[in-house]
């Protein structure tokens, strides 16, 4: 089972079942949304994914797709597409409290990738911060 929520704790989440896919999202819809470079999403069937504590308030972003966040912090944490994906749900895998716990598998959407992120391993890096200059 894994377990997730949101920042502030409002929303709270449970998963039986195996992962389908954990893919990095590279669209400008999830970039704006969440105001990250890339989304880490995991797909599961919709039936595996439960709100145990909480309501998620529901952001239609599209047409068809539904972008579930906690109304009182706002940390993203689920989107569905019932006409492009039905019956499965993509939770956002930085919210789980163990997030090394699913891998990601694949980048998806690299089209609209930035081209900066295309070399981000290569710059340099720090435990936590850069030294004061």
């Amino acid at each position: 089972m894994i377990t997730g929520g949101c920042h502030c704790g409002a929303i709270r989440y449970q998963i039986e079942g195996e992962a389908i896919v954990h893919a990095l999202c590279h669209c400008a819809d999830c970039r704006r949304h969440s105001g990250a470079p890339m989304v880490g999403w995991t797909m599961y069937p919709e039936a595996a994914v439960k709100v145990i504590k909480g309501s998620p308030k529901v952001y239609e972003s599209s047409q068809h797709g539904r972008r579930h966040f906690c109304p009182d912090c706002g940390t993203g944490l689920f989107y569905v597409n019932a006409e492009m994906l039905p019956s499965i749900i993509d939770v956002q895998s930085g919210t789980y409290d163990d997030p090394e716990i699913v891998p990601p598998q694949v980048h998806v959407q690299v089209a609209e990738r930035l081209r900066w992120m295309e070399r981000a391993n290569e710059l340099p890096m720090f435990q936590r911060y850069p030294p004061p200059q």
